[in-house]
């Protein structure tokens, strides 16, 4: 492999010729081989937003000329547009600082720029990380990857799916079936009051998930190492941070206390039990379509789903509800990120979080496996659910459930008593009631209406 010598504080590296990194990043690649958990591409991109910002910003300031400022902008847009992947080669499972990150975007922005220029015009730290740290640019990153993910990809699939509740709840308000608690039949409802609550689930995720971004619009840049603001030009928060808004359309702002940005990840904690939230009401609504579907002849089967792919290698016709069962794994994957990312969110020791790569790691796996799951479930099965209305019918008059309806008439002790006996016997209510003498067969037809129960 032909290599070249790049050069950093602590000596001469070998890079391969054909990468755009340089000594630090190496150094990371050899030093880290651990997992195959990359740096997510989420954030990379992030990184590529920020270092034209911050370049902006100190070409705004005075402080970074026009030549210079122009390099890193072009190097940072193709950053964002993918053209530099295969640049980011580092492990999640590095310096807790994310520095070597930090720095990888230094030195791959550097050698872009200076190819560019066709001389050497960018160095990776007095020009590109001109004003910032690691320690205040990887935080920034994380908030700006974080609510890229929720913005722009989580809530579109969030309102794709809201949408197909919505008019499977006005298709099915007349369908009355049998409303079930503790896994046992209850009172009747309609199947599209039991949508609507799956819609209103959704709808309260989706605006927890809204109020936490709250706390990821604020950056930590110009905080530099340990929050003083060393080395960085006055003004240089409010600029940086105006570029980010300006480049991503969002209201980013700087944080008012730096010394908090840089140490403590609550904001991120606080997000993510949202998304926690969400993946907790997706295993609900995902298991109540596959217990309502379950079957076809020896289930619930008060509802049809899309048949997707044959279920069994040795069952033939066997069809089971694997976009159900693909979304509550992706619940309990969210659920255990939580405790990951709450966990790492508390190492904040003095001046410095250290556990910034598995935090957001975490986070963006599980924005991304919410968006695709839900987009998934949404096309392959939710817009495909139907009422079975044959056994919603079976199953309302058959449930022992509908004798609620004679308390008014009877008393609640003598319907236990007709439902008990109805049930031990195997016969109707009207049965058991009128046999048990708490009213005629005429007066039981006129007061029992199971669909007016609703």
């Amino acid at each position: 492999m032909e290599q070249r010598i790049e050069h950093d504080t602590m000596g001469e590296v070998a890079v391969p010729a054909d990468k755009l990194w340089g000594a630090q990043t190496q150094r990371s690649f050899e030093n880290f081989p651990i997992g195959e958990e990359k740096m997510p591409p989420d954030l990379i991109h992030a990184f590529g937003v920020l270092k034209e910002a911050c370049a902006a910003a100190n070409h705004r300031l005075g402080t970074l000329d026009t030549r210079r400022y122009q390099l890193i902008q072009s190097a940072c847009q193709a950053i964002r547009a993918g053209e530099l992947a295969e640049q980011f080669p580092l492990s999640v499972w590095q310096t807790g600082s994310g520095t070597q990150t930090n720095m990888n975007c230094n030195e791959v922005i550097a050698h872009v720029g200076n190819a560019q220029a066709g001389e050497t015009l960018l160095h990776p730290n007095d020009h590109v990380n001109l004003s910032q740290s690691s320690n205040d640019t990887f935080p920034s990153a994380l908030h700006i990857a974080a609510v890229t993910a929720l913005h722009t990809r989580l809530e579109p699939a969030l309102t794709e799916m809201l949408l197909c509740l919505q008019r499977l709840e006005t298709d099915n308000q007349t369908v009355v079936k049998t409303g079930r608690t503790h896994l046992q039949d209850a009172v009747p409802i309609t199947f599209g009051q039991e949508i609507s609550g799956w819609r209103s689930m959704l709808e309260h995720a989706r605006d927890m998930i809204r109020a936490s971004l709250a706390g990821l619009y604020e950056l930590a840049l110009g905080g530099t190492a340990v929050g003083t603001g060393l080395n960085a030009p006055p003004g240089f928060d409010a600029a940086a941070a105006e570029e980010v808004a300006r480049l991503t359309g969002l209201p980013f702002r700087p944080a008012p206390n730096k010394f908090h940005a840089l140490s403590a990840r609550d904001g991120l904690v606080f997000s993510h039990g949202a998304l926690k939230a969400l993946a907790a009401d997706l295993m609900k609504l995902a298991n109540d379509v596959r217990w309502l579907a379950s079957g076809p002849r020896c289930g619930l089967g008060e509802i049809f789903i899309p048949e997707n792919e044959p279920g069994s290698s040795i069952m033939p016709g066997k069809v089971n509800p694997t976009q159900c069962e693909a979304v509550t794994m992706v619940a309990v994957q969210v659920m255990a990120n939580d405790v990951a990312v709450g966990l790492a969110a508390s190492q904040g020791n003095f001046e410095l979080n250290v556990f910034m790569p598995v935090c957001i790691y975490n986070f963006l796996q599980s924005a991304r496996l919410l968006t695709d799951c839900i987009r998934s479930f949404n096309d392959h099965c939710a817009v495909g659910i139907t009422a079975n209305r044959e056994k919603c019918r079976h199953n309302l008059h058959n449930s022992l459930m509908l004798v609620t309806a004679l308390n008014p008439y009877i008393g609640y002790d003598n319907a236990a008593k007709t439902a008990k006996k109805a049930h031990a016997e195997h016969i109707s209510l009207k049965e058991a009631c009128v046999s048990l003498g708490f009213l005629t067969a005429e007066r039981f037809d006129e007061v029992f209406h199971p669909e007016e129960m609703v």
